[in-house]
């Protein structure tokens, strides 16, 4: 394997630990450590088929805990934004809307964090919804990025399990759509089918071992670590594209 591959292998275990342990953020972070030296256009399909098999895995894990009431309506409007995202992602320069959605998930995660500090379910309101779920769909289609779903689903779930299925159940149906879009658009081509086949194992590793450290940690801190996460990659799609 050579250097180049190494860091690519590094990036997806790191990532996909994420995964394992908060449900997602694994985009934001395979895309803040490859972005410095490779286009989206490169990193979104790749991370798309790694990260593929980790929303089947973590769904079923978490199966009991999936309320399609939240999943569904989700889903389909995220799909809805997914097309212009996916057009923009191949035809236009998107640095201007990666710092404007970084702002938005910076505030989102703090709105999160002091939500904390008083306890109890969001209602779920049909137009925040909807303004979400379209906004998600965009932020997919352009990066794969699901920080705006991870706000949403963590506003209308109470456990980190709930969390997890609902979410994987979003991005599975997202993710299937996207496949078939981007090999439409030949965004999706056999070189990065073969080089994410040579990074499966890597993506394996992390899944397993964040899952593993989700169960030996305090649900409440793993609630917390996904509140962080979501700060911390908004403001790292910010800076890097200052």
């Amino acid at each position: 394997m050579t250097d180049g591959m190494l860091w690519w292998a590094a990036a997806a275990l790191c990532a996909f630990f994420i995964k394992g342990l908060c449900g997602f953020a694994n985009t934001l972070v395979f895309t803040t450590i490859l972005s410095f030296d490779h286009s989206n256009i490169n990193i979104s399909p790749i991370e798309l088929i790694l990260g593929y098999p980790t929303n089947v895995i973590l769904a079923w894990k978490e199966r009991k805990e999936i309320r399609w009431s939240i999943c569904l309506p989700l889903a389909v409007l995220v799909l809805a934004g997914t097309i212009p995202g996916m057009l923009f992602l191949k035809n236009a320069d998107t640095r201007l809307v990666k710092l404007v959605f970084g702002v938005v998930i910076i505030l989102i995660g703090l709105e999160m964090l002091f939500r904390e500090f008083r306890p109890g379910k969001a209602k779920e309101s049909r137009l925040v919804l909807a303004i979400i779920g379209v906004l998600s769909g965009i932020l997919c289609g352009l990066y794969g990025i699901g920080a705006l779903l991870g706000a949403y689903v963590n506003r209308v779930t109470d456990s980190s399990h709930a969390f997890k299925g609902n979410i994987c159940v979003v991005f599975l149906i997202e993710n299937t759509f996207r496949i078939i879009m981007y090999t439409v658009l030949g965004i999706m081509t056999a070189g990065v089918v073969k080089q994410a086949v040579l990074l499966a194992p890597a993506m394996l590793l992390g899944l397993f071992l964040g899952m593993l450290s989700g169960r030996l940690l305090n649900e409440k801190l793993v609630k917390k670590l996904v509140i962080i996460m979501l700060i911390l990659s908004g403001a790292a799609l910010f800076i890097h594209n200052l």
